[in-house]
């Protein structure tokens, strides 16, 4: 038999409980390839997908056409040079074959906008449907999935892997089918020809596919490593912003950039062997064109001597011949695309084919058509599946009546909320068996079992939305979800009056319909927790379980709160986990547990007769008070202050209504050269990669100018080699396409790893320097609605990738166009300057269609922010999935995050159709323009002005020119929103906030800092809602070494003195001064290094304990992290971990109890040694055993040090120096504890409040 947890318990691993666990935690590995990504294309978009395909392949088809039309001219231009055809028939035939130029840019214009919009329109509505799918198996997953899946991994899945999976299948897509049916209708027009020489040229295509395979490949599996690295850094960059005010107070920004730049790295090692991979292919299928050139004109002049072809078949094929390699070369960077895409969806369907063991949108199980709400435990078994070493609950009995109170209490990390889990079913138990009304909880539906059930956590989660929608939220799922409004907003004002929230929430600039911040950040912690004990009792469930459901509160609020929910609890089945044991002592049943293990159980009486462990407990939590006769006035129930609710204006962080926030307007205009070079600052160690590729950029982008020379010499040499520059014959002319192939192969390989390996740097330092602006910024920038972390973490994924549109691949293809459209004009005006610039004066309109577009898709993307709101409030489900699971809110997150995305693509029909027809109008372009070329170069020939080998020389390189233009703008949605975020990511670095951490202005406070604070008649408001005061003229003082406590209702303004000492924000009057300094004189961090702040809620780091308690202390030696998890009483239990303090605590925390995680923030804490001492709340998570364990450790711990301390549970801080008494705003009473008891005034009421009898 395994022993007890507490010991240190070792799992018998059977088979059944290993079944258990990993069912838990596995993820099936299931074959992804790129047809996978059209999983959930509807019939609607399959069909258009085929129109789309259909017209794709129709335009890729009219071009081969044309080198019908070519051929034929080419065959009257050299007839007539030889005489055998007329003047007058001659400029008949020519006007006749231009005008089917015109025919076929009619047909490619009507074709290519079918296609480019066809497949935009089905490309985004497949995208947002594998969204709304991947999102759907998110919240379906059962809770131990996501101790190793954090909220930051799953934004960079939503934002950065669909994006991708989007850039896959659309437009890119079309270009690609487009460009294949060219290449094989090149082909085909060659065979029909001549398929001798056809054949030959054929034979070098199975080497380029061959290429594209492998390469593929490579490409795919690198991407699949550098997403999965990704998705783990973007986890620990969400959990700094969530936690963003103990990051700041610690100063662990250094600290976490460090942790987030590691996984960067491997990012970055990935990314750049993707890329790689894509450089080489490129590279080689341009050389592989050069050499196939060079193999046809060889093998053509063989066929032309032997008389079994003529020189216009021999142009013709040729001709197709450089269509199929043009094509080829301008699809082949979309083949990265493509891998890309696939490697994406990896993760994304891995998750979608997932089949979660407790999936709550399920619609199997029982569903008993009543409730009496007797709940069992039988020989409980529970082992968490991330650390399945570990004993929790050991064969734990514990019958929880009908309609009674049952109590739980016991040691943090005892089991207590364990038991809460497992009725809520977030995880299975491994052994025994869990009841309802005598129904196994296993056999009843996941929904309706949550449905009768409301919870009140130890620390309530409230989402970024109003107070009347947070408590809404506790009717979904529910017989009361669809009443009409009237009767859910009596509901809701009722629910508010029970948990006394409704004096503060009418009182809320907006009284319900005021938004409470992520987090609900806005509101203080007991505000939150009224919140929170409003939305679990507005349905009026059959079960109510309070876990800690009144840490935060005042004495006297949980007083008036306590009440109300003792009258709530009536006929109902309540389950009350409890460290204050004043609030459980009329429970029908008090329940100790110990280790997993029940050690006693009775009522509060019986048990303190028992003299055993409740006894213990109770004499620790006991108040010395000696109250005066006067009756002390109790008729003042209402609330206690309200000016800690930082609810900002709320026209201050309204959307507008083009879909911009009031910072996008406000954001400064950058010009495009002034972008560009913040984007070579961003490479500047690599600037010498990025000359190079910029060399060899330019002198790769000259290939297809040498081409059109080589090419018109080579023409003309079948028939006349003496004409041809130089008088060299065929031979010569491919060799030097042979040549031409070798160092095109050089250059582009340089050209591609140069600026491969840029590309990955650029994205890693932009979002490292990201990154770390963000953690730079204030408080002030962190309470902005549109600055949440989902918000965030979205921009951290998508925004500084997105800033590699304007370098890498994309700059390496631009660059490639510009030099080739110069050089083009250049040879052409050389040869004959006068067709040069008749084909030339189309490219204006080339040009003007290709900025139309990126102008349009730069505001496209404006708009398409949109997801990042989407995006931010995904984040914000996935990370409080414990609440949204409790609140069955599966559903609803699933179907407001659809709203938010159809919402934005009903606003982009327009724009995508503007682009494409754009588009579509620089494609058909090259075909008048080639007319028009055919048309006057014949011209120039009839009158003897210009030779066959001068109009072709001019012709291939403008014509090639004006596609190289026209390609130029395929890159447009690329290049606008590497614009669009690089605006955005400079912004950023270059906002400096008002208390900027990383400022060395100011004196350092010195090493010997005293201790010494002083609050003159201070006075504050929020920035984010000024005019309204939180804290009206408060004195106060504090001696070096004191021990000062600040009490008083929730919202009294207590834990603003914690922020403004801590330099969150800056007073409004009034000054704060540390040892007779005033505190904006000191370099903040510097000061904040003399700092160490505990807080109410605390959240600790992806990692070890050891990392957590570290942090940025990495010189700490191990002995020290020893003392200070001994001082924290932490330590033993660390022990009887088997990997100890290199043990992980999972997703913020999420493997430790709430007790453990605040014993490892007090840790962390004391290992800094500070001079200050801030505790807000610092031992609400803690029981009664550890909190005496841990009072005295801090009294040991306080000398040398100052401590401020803000606490309700007043057993904590009876023996301060001096006690301040807080009410709406304003310091009420001072003194030490004998003195505020003598007083018989708010201090001795709260005392009172919280007095236990022993009898």
């Amino acid at each position: 038999m395994a022993e007890k947890s507490g010991h240190g318990v070792e799992i018998q691993n059977n088979s059944m409980q290993r079944d258990i666990l990993s069912s838990q935690l596995s993820v099936p590995i299931v074959k992804v390839s790129y047809w996978t990504l059209f999983r959930y294309a509807s019939r609607q978009e399959l069909s258009i997908l085929g129109l789309a395909a259909s017209c794709a392949a129709v335009s890729g088809a009219v071009t081969p056409l044309m080198t019908l039309v070519l051929g034929s001219l080419a065959g009257q231009f050299t007839g007539f040079q030889a005489g055998s055809t007329s003047v007058s028939e001659f400029n008949q035939q020519l006007s006749r074959l231009a005008l089917y130029f015109v025919y076929l840019g009619v047909g490619s214009f009507v074709t290519v906008f079918i296609s480019i919009e066809g497949f935009s329109f089905a490309g985004e509505a497949i995208t947002q449907r594998t969204r709304e799918a991947y999102l759907q198996a998110i919240m379906g997953q059962n809770i131990a999935f996501f101790d190793s899946v954090g909220a930051g991994e799953v934004v960079s899945r939503i934002t950065g892997d669909m994006n991708m999976i989007q850039d896959g299948i659309s437009q890119k897509l079309g270009l690609t089918v487009a460009g294949v049916t060219t290449f094989f209708a090149a082909l085909a027009v060659g065979f029909v020809r001549s398929w001798k020489l056809t054949l030959v040229m054929l034979s070098v295509t199975v080497l380029i596919i061959l290429i594209m395979g492998g390469a593929g490949k490579g490409m795919k599996k690198y991407q699949i490593q550098a997403n999965d690295a990704y998705a783990v850094g973007a986890t620990v960059a969400e959990e700094a912003f969530t936690s963003i005010r103990s990051t700041t107070a610690f100063g662990t920004q250094p600290w976490l950039a460090k942790q987030f730049g590691m996984h960067l790295d491997n990012v970055r090692r990935f990314d750049f062997k993707s890329k790689a991979f894509l450089a080489f292919m490129i590279a080689a299928m341009m050389a592989i064109l050069s050499f196939q050139y060079g193999l046809a004109f060889w093998e053509g002049s063989r066929l032309l001597h032997d008389g079994s072809i003529s020189v216009s078949k021999i142009i013709t094929v040729i001709f197709s011949s450089m269509l199929a390699g043009v094509s080829i070369g301008h699809v082949a960077p979309h083949f990265g695309a493509f891998a890309t895409a696939t490697a994406a969806g990896q993760k994304i369907f891995h998750v979608i084919d997932r089949k979660s063991p407790l999936d709550p949108m399920s619609g199997t199980g029982k569903r008993p058509a009543s409730v009496d709400g007797e709940i069992i435990f039988r020989n409980v078994r529970h082992v968490y599946p991330s650390r399945p070493d570990k004993v929790v609950l050991n064969d734990l009995t514990l019958v929880i009546p009908s309609s009674k109170v049952t109590a739980v209490v016991g040691m943090s990390g005892a089991g207590k909320s364990t038991l809460v889990g497992l009725l809520e079913r977030f995880y299975q138990p491994v052994g025994g068996e869990i009841s309802l009304d005598g129904w196994p909880l296993q056999e009843l539906n996941l929904h309706w079992l949550r449905a009768q059930i409301a919870i009140v956590s130890q620390e309530p989660v409230l989402f970024n939305t109003t107070v009347y929608e947070n408590i809404r939220f506790g009717l979904l799922g529910t017989d009361l979800e669809d009443v009409p409004q009237e009767k859910v907003a009596g509901l809701i004002e009722e629910a508010a009056r029970i948990a006394n929230a409704f004096d503060f929430i009418s009182n809320l600039p907006g009284g319900f319909q005021a938004r409470v911040g992520e987090r609900g950040m806005l509101l203080s912690g007991g505000q939150r927790q009224r919140i929170a004990i409003a939305r679990a009792v507005v349905s009026n469930p059959k079960i109510l379980l309070l876990d800690e459901s009144t840490a935060s509160l005042d004495p006297r609020a949980e007083r008036i709160v306590r009440v109300a929910l003792d009258a709530a609890s009536k006929n109902r089945t309540t389950l009350v986990i409890a460290h204050r044991l004043s609030t459980i002592k009329h429970a029908d049943n008090i329940a100790v547990l110990n280790a997993g293990i029940l050690v006693e159980q009775g009522t509060h009486e019986e048990l303190v007769r028992n003299r055993g462990v409740y006894h213990s407990l109770v004499e620790a939590q006991q108040i010395e008070s000696n109250y005066p006769s006067e009756a002390i006035d109790f008729q003042d129930g209402g609330i206690l202050g309200t000016e800690n609710a930082k609810e900002p204006d709320l026209m201050s962080t309204q959307i507008s209504t083009d879909g911009t926030s009031p910072t996008d307007k406000d954001q400064p205009h950058y010009s495009l050269w002034e972008l560009i070079k913040f984007i070579w600052s961003l490479n500047q160690n690599e600037q010498s990669w990025m000359a190079l590729g910029l060399a060899v950029s330019m002198g790769s982008g000259t290939g297809y100018s040498i081409v059109a020379i080589f090419y018109g010499n080579s023409i003309i040499s079948l028939v006349n080699p003496g004409a041809s520059t130089g008088g060299h014959d065929i031979d010569f002319w491919c060799a030097m396409f042979l040549t031409l192939g070798l160092a095109l192969f050089l250059l582009y390989t340089l050209q591609g790893m140069t600026f491969a390996w840029a590309s990955s740097r650029l994205i890693r330092h932009a979002r490292d320097l990201t990154f770390r602006a963000i953690l730079r910024q204030d408080m002030t920038f962190f309470d902005m609605k549109e600055n949440g972390s989902g918000a965030l973490s979205s921009m951290l994924s998508t925004e500084a990738a997105m800033i590699a549109g304007m370098s890498g691949a994309t700059l390496a293809a631009l660059l490639n166009f510009i030099v080739s459209v110069i050089s083009a004009i250049a040879v052409a005006c050389s040869f004959g300057w006068k067709l040069a610039l008749v084909c030339t004066s189309t490219m204006p309109l080339l040009l003007a269609c290709g900025f139309l577009r990126t102008w349009i898709m730069a505001d496209l993307e404006k708009r398409t922010r949109r997801q990042t709101e989407a995006a931010g409030f995904a984040c914000e489900a996935v990370s409080a999935i414990r609440t949204v699971a409790s609140l069955r809110m599966e559903r609803d997150v699933c179907s407001r995050y659809s709203q938010m995305l159809r919402q934005q693509t009903k606003k982009d029909f327009r724009s995508l159709l503007l682009s494409s027809i754009l588009y579509a109008m620089s494609q058909s372009l090259i075909f008048f323009a080639s007319g028009l070329a055919f048309w006057y170069g014949g011209t120039l020939i009839a009158n003897g002005e210009y030779t066959v080998k001068q109009f072709f020389v001019c012709f291939v390189a403008v014509i090639w020119g004006s596609q190289a233009a026209g390609a130029i703008f395929s890159y447009a949605g690329d290049m606008s929103n590497a614009r669009a975020a690089a605006a955005r990511v400079m912004t950023l670095l270059n906002q400096t906030p008002s208390m900027d951490s990383w400022s060395v202005t100011g004196k350092d406070s010195p090493v010997g800092l005293k201790g010494s604070i002083e609050l003159r008649s201070v006075s504050f408001c929020y920035p984010t809602r000024p005019g309204r005061l939180v804290l009206k003229n408060v004195t106060l003082t504090a001696e070096p070494g004191q021990f000062i406590a600040l009490v008083g209702g929730s919202g009294s303004g207590k834990s603003t003195v914690i922020s403004l000492l801590e330099r969150f924000y800056d007073v409004v009057s009034g000054g704060i001064y540390v040892d007779g300094n005033d505190i904006s004189t000191y370099q903040v961090q510097n000061y904040r290094s003399q700092l160490a702040l505990v807080s109410q809620e605390t959240t600790l780091h992806m990692g070890t304990i050891k990392d957590n308690i570290l942090a940025d202390k990495e010189d700490a030696s191990e002995a020290e992290i020893i003392q200070a998890c001994k001082d924290a009483n932490i330590y033993d239990y660390v022990l009887s971990l088997p990997d100890g303090l290199y043990t992980s605590v999972g997703t913020k925390g999420s493997l430790l109890s709430g007790g453990q995680r605040q014993r490892i923030a007090i840790a962390k804490a004391l290992l800094r040694n500070p001079k200050i001492l801030l505790l807000d709340e610092a031992s609400s998570a803690l029981d009664s055993a550890s909190e005496v364990a841990m009072q005295a450790a801090l009294d040991r711990a306080a000398k040398g040090r100052t401590t401020i301390a803000v606490a309700h549970r007043l057993s904590t801080i009876q023996h301060a120096d001096m006690i301040y008494v807080f009410e709406r705003g304003t310091v009420l009473e001072r003194g030490n504890h004998a003195e505020l008891i003598s007083k018989g005034g708010r201090y001795a009421e709260l005392v009172r409040l919280q007095e236990i009898s022993l009898g």
